[in-house]
């Protein structure tokens, strides 16, 4: 008798996020994720009781993989500079994680400060700290601010109203950062 493949909920949070990530987060499903798996849909209905279930664990993996591209690597010239450029290249690299971590309504209920003071925000804030040599508290303003800048032209970029010029986007993150200080 052949041994039977099993389906863990990694590998279906892992088929989940390739879902979104290729057709959009309106395109997952119990079915979509079967068929990434090339499975039936019972091991996912198995491991998921309910497809929000599913969608949050997703939604965590995409967190996951926007944190890692975002964050500064090693030690650069301008880190601020690095990780708003990473953010931008995220939104126009990976446009439907972007949409479905960003414009998915994941937010709902929270305000700019409850949204940039997540635990997820921390090192995030912590470059911004370093950087201009502040206070936590100082830095988490300074990133509210940074953050609904570059959030901005990323979103410009992900949803196709622009084409994205590193040079130019790099001037004008530069030009936001001198301002902020």
């Amino acid at each position: 008798m052949a041994r039977t493949l099993k389906i863990t909920k990694e590998m279906i949070t892992d088929a989940a996020v390739e879902v979104i990530r290729n057709d959009g987060y309106e395109a997952l499903n119990a079915r979509s994720v079967a068929k990434e798996l090339g499975c039936s849909t019972q091991p996912v209905l198995y491991q998921f009781q309910t497809m929000e279930e599913l969608v949050l664990a997703a939604y965590a993996k995409a967190d996951q993989i926007h944190t890692q591209a975002i964050v500064p690597k090693g030690k650069q010239e301008n880190p601020l500079l690095e990780l708003g450029m990473n953010y931008i290249r995220f939104a126009c690299e990976e446009k439907n994680l972007f949409r479905f971590l960003f414009q998915s309504d994941h937010f709902s209920g929270k305000d700019l400060p409850g949204l940039t003071s997540d635990p997820e925000t921390d090192e995030l804030v912590q470059v911004v700290s370093q950087v201009f040599r502040c206070s936590a508290e100082q830095a988490q303003q300074k990133f509210q601010i940074l953050f609904v800048a570059v959030h901005g032209y990323a979103s410009l970029l992900a949803n196709n109203a622009m084409t994205f010029e590193e040079a130019q986007c790099a001037s004008m993150l530069e030009k936001l950062y001198e301002g902020v200080k």
